[in-house]
């Protein structure tokens, strides 16, 4: 009684913490991620020759994170320029929507004319995509944050070996905190690298079918599938649903909606299905069941930003957890087939 007491106490801190501490959290494990990911372009860098000889270390971390930054601030533009061109131009599929009210109501043979008319009318793509964009403003806000923390963070990396050898004189403990943190460095890089190019893959295929329909803003559409695919399973469901509703509003016709429903959904299935798979394998390990609750838990703490780095933070969470007796099978909870070895 007494542990289970404990446990549920230390559960609510935990919680609270993560909740009104979030404004220090997201910068610090952004920063985290990011460098984990600087690590892995750097790694790649290294298989040059001429870069690894000739290229300091510093100038290619500072070549990476300006990469990194200016992709960031490349997302944010197409999206703040996509919502404007959508604010702009939905006045004028105002008649398409009223032309589908009509059809749907008559089609039907019921009077749920209003009802659609008023749902239709409060349904806001400019506002849904401007959430959207909010939080990874959010995130582009936290960049001066995100830059100092990761700062530290890379000069903490020469001095952190010697740091984890005094605190574990013992070397078979040194060892074991070493490969849980080679691990952790190795799915998260391989996560976000392999993650980003399927994304890419389904927002070029998505661009294409939405190029030869007509959607307008297609560009928008695609880049805002690639963005939602980072989340997992309800990212490709939205992501599905978003353009193919838009062409519905746009054309006020059925055909071009089915067409994109359809075409989008076999590529997210196809991608998501058989290519992502076999480009992924099962290195991350975790239940699909846990996947979905880490991405219900962390979408309600932290929002669409929490529903991005759900997976990132399981992954870790599995590797820790793995390693310790009285967290071990916890562990193996999380896992997708059991085995945590």
């Amino acid at each position: 009684m007494k542990n289970a007491a404990y446990f549920f106490i230390t559960a609510a801190a935990i919680i609270l913490i993560l909740i009104y501490g979030k404004g220090i959290l997201i910068p610090v494990i952004v920063a985290f991620l990011l460098w984990i990911l600087m690590r892995g372009i750097r790694f790649s860098l290294d298989k040059i020759s001429v870069i690894r000889r000739y290229v300091p270390g510093w100038v290619k971390s500072i070549m990476v994170l300006g990469v990194i930054f200016t992709g960031f601030e490349i997302m944010y533009s197409i999206l703040s320029s996509g919502v404007n061109e959508i604010s702009g131009s939905y006045m004028n599929y105002q008649p398409n929507i009223q032309h589908l009210s009509d059809k749907i109501g008559s089609m039907f043979n019921i009077n749920i004319v209003d009802t659609v008319k008023s749902s239709m009318d409060n349904f806001d793509f400019a506002n849904i995509l401007n959430q959207i964009l909010n939080a990874f403003s959010g995130i582009l806000s936290n960049a001066f944050m995100i830059i100092i923390y990761l700062v530290f963070i890379l000069t903490e990396v020469g001095s952190f070996k010697s740091k984890l050898h005094r605190i574990f004189d013992n070397s078979d403990k040194y060892n074991k905190v070493k490969d849980i943190l080679e691990k952790i460095e190795r799915s998260i890089t391989s996560y976000l690298g392999l993650k980003t190019v399927v994304s890419i893959i389904t927002g070029v295929l998505s661009y294409i079918v939405l190029l030869i329909v007509g959607v307008d803003s297609a560009v928008v559409w695609a880049f805002l599938i690639f963005l939602l695919n980072y989340i997992p399973t309800i990212g490709s469901l939205v992501a599905t649903a978003f353009p193919a509703l838009f062409s519905l509003v746009q054309f006020g016709q059925f055909t071009p909606f089915i067409i994109v429903l359809v075409t989008i959904g076999a590529v997210q299935v196809l991608v998501g299905n058989f290519l992502e798979p076999r480009i992924m394998g099962k290195s991350l390990n975790i239940s699909p069941l846990v996947t979905l609750i880490s991405l219900a838990l962390w979408g309600q703490i932290w929002g669409i930003t929490g529903m991005v780095l759900s997976v990132p933070i399981t992954v870790i969470m599995l590797l820790v957890f793995s390693q310790f007796k009285k967290t071990r099978n916890v562990a193996i909870l999380l896992s997708q087939n059991g085995k945590i070895d």
